[in-house]
């Protein structure tokens, strides 16, 4: 038996560090274990864990936040690289290519939503709807457009298309940099177009439900490009 080389000791867990993303255990948006406790999870030391955190950091599959954590931005190497592209793109781009997606998200989500999607819908709907409308002051921006991604991702993953999910969460990060480029409060919160298109899901019309993320977006499109 060979001594395991450093080299490879971290690469073995960064492998597994990328298995256990890729296997839904710490999901997109969530906040990792800390270094010592990913320590204790491998049986490794902590500089072994730190090189392979990092390592996917530059793979784009993990974002370091200051004072806060490592956090899950995608669940492949593919992924990551596609965010760090979509990172860079226009606005305009941005927005033309969520169109078309979060259209025909809409509508297969229609078709295919099960109990616990609407569930969730309903929950993330309220969520949403409350943060962008606060009764008194200024809106909790980080909070508001984390909800907002939440139900429009929520309404792709009623899809129950796994590669369509894929993709819309590579795309998410340059979604929030969208959002987050303008005011957050109640007179641009779309919340009438959001109302009609999670209960259009909810419903199973198809075509509504389309209709109603073309126009939210159609009509986002024309106020920011």
């Amino acid at each position: 038996m060979q001594p395991v080389r450093r080299t490879s000791l971290i690469a073995q867990v960064t492998d597994q560090l990328r298995a256990e993303i890729a296997a839904g255990r710490w999901p997109t948006g969530t906040r990792i274990p800390t270094e010592p406790e990913l320590a204790e999870l491998t049986g490794t030391g902590r500089n072994t864990v730190r090189e392979a955190v990092q390592a996917l950091v530059h793979a784009g599959m993990l974002e370091r936040r200051q004072g806060s954590g490592t956090y899950v931005i995608t669940t492949s190497d593919l992924g990551g690289t596609l965010g760090k592209y979509f990172a860079a793109a226009h606005e305009r781009d941005i927005l033309e290519l969520r169109q078309a997606l979060d259209v025909t998200a809409a509508a297969l989500a229609a078709r295919r939503r099960d109990d616990t999607d609407i569930a969730t819908l309903r929950d993330l709907l309220a969520r949403r709807n409350l943060l962008w409308s606060p009764v008194e002051g200024a809106a909790d921006t980080t909070a508001a457009v984390a909800a907002d991604l939440a139900l429009h991702r929520a309404i792709v993953a009623a899809s129950h298309n796994e590669v369509y999910l894929e993709f819309y969460d590579s795309l998410l990060p340059a979604i929030e940099q969208t959002i987050l480029r303008h005011r957050v409060a109640a007179e641009n919160s779309y919340e009438p177009e959001h109302d009609e298109l999670v209960q259009a899901v909810i419903e199973g019309d198809s075509e509504r439900a389309a209709t109603a993320a073309r126009r939210f977006l159609t009509e986002l499109l024309a106020q920011r490009t």
